[in-house]
């Protein structure tokens, strides 16, 4: 389904069982292959080292060279979207059936990134347990439409809003979710990833959780020490903005655009708590068209991730398998948009304003 076609109410289609689309997916997808992870992690850390390698050869450190410095964090930050990616993977189960390799693996990985690893694992998995759940989701969750008062878009125009929109999302949306839970449902109110105590108090980090935040927030602060000790090394912090913070920007970015892409748009419904089911909010999952170079780069994870949605213990090297078995069998259900990705985060960014009810959900309106 195209998410530019017009929504069928849900009323009108036969929701199947998860045991039911479970059945379609072949049981070679969910075989685990801890070599083949292995491999990909290796590669992903070549083409992330390349650009590096060659910046310290042969790039100077100087403000002259600065737009060929943007060029390459956006070339590095790309890279490293695909170890991020693995990260997520090790978070999920379905890199290895090694639990100490596979949690050393994403731990060590999420922690290059300053990701705080266990912690995210935990709001991840809330946010797969409520996908587009309207008060109980977990990031990018939306807030219904005061008729009330004029929108931002109204006062200011669609292209200011979506700038705005875009730089809020993609610059801002990342840190600000991980030290206020920004963008996430509204009963769990201000979370941490860092520190689950006090105002930040909630069940997103039940007290059986707490030690591995710490664990967390301990390898994030330990990583801020080596980025300090670097800064000071190098009599300067020049060389931590070019080679390290300047890709890290352009991966936190490419997070945020692929979660917004992948569960928001104008025909994208979320659900009360009396419409809701787990099986038809990760089916609000949407496929989109990344090509050939990001899916590689990014081991697939935009243009299979309704297959993800609906059983994240899938490798990725298994998802488009799983993806077309989906596809096929429930064509009224998946979501897929070949809308390019820059005119799609354009649309998202300026007319999904706000969410108002509808008979078969609550969507996204522009006005």
């Amino acid at each position: 389904m195209s998410v530019l076609s017009p929504p069928t109410p849900t009323t009108q289609r036969v929701l199947p069982t998860r045991a039911e689309v479970r059945a379609v997916i072949p049981d070679r997808c969910f075989e685990i292959s801890t070599a083949r992870s292995l491999g990909h992690l290796a590669l992903s850390l070549l083409l992330t080292a390349i650009p590096v390698a060659l910046a310290a050869a042969f790039l100077p450190l100087s403000w002259a060279w600065a737009p060929v410095w943007v060029l390459y964090a956006l070339v590095t930050g790309t890279a490293a979207i695909g170890l991020w990616v693995l990260a997520h993977e090790c978070g999920h189960g379905a890199f290895s059936t090694n639990k100490t390799l596979q949690d050393t693996v994403g731990y060590v990985l999420h922690t290059a990134l300053l990701v705080p690893y266990f912690s995210w694992q935990r709001s991840h998995a809330v946010h797969h347990s409520k996908t587009n759940h309207l008060t109980e989701g977990e990031t990018h969750v939306p807030r219904p439409r005061d008729q009330s008062r004029p929108t931002t878009r109204q006062r200011f125009g669609r292209t200011i809003h979506a700038t705005v929109s875009l730089f809020k999302m993609l610059v801002l949306g990342w840190p600000a979710y991980l030290l206020f839970g920004a963008t996430g449902g509204p009963e769990r109110g201000l979370t941490n990833h860092f520190f689950p105590h006090g105002r930040f108090e909630s069940d997103l980090f039940p007290p059986r959780w707490h030690r591995r935040v710490w664990l967390s927030a301990a390898g994030v602060i330990a990583m801020h020490v080596v980025l300090i000790w670097w800064a000071v090394a190098a009599g300067s912090v020049a060389p931590v903005v070019a080679y390290y913070l300047g890709p890290l920007a352009v991966a936190n970015a490419w997070l945020v655009g692929y979660t917004w892409l992948q569960h928001t748009d104008l025909d994208i419904p979320h659900y009360d708590a009396d419409d809701w089911s787990w099986l038809k909010g990760a089916f609000q999952t949407v496929d989109r068209a990344y090509g050939p170079v990001i899916d590689f780069l990014h081991h697939g994870i935009g243009s299979t991730h309704v297959a993800h949605h609906i059983d994240h213990r899938i490798p990725h090297y298994r998802a488009r398998a799983a993806t077309d078995a989906i596809a096929a069998a429930y064509p009224e259900w998946y979501r897929h948009d070949p809308t390019p990705i820059r005119r799609a985060l354009w649309r998202i960014a300026g007319d999904c304003i706000g969410v108002e009810e509808r008979p078969d959900g609550w969507y996204y309106t522009a006005e």
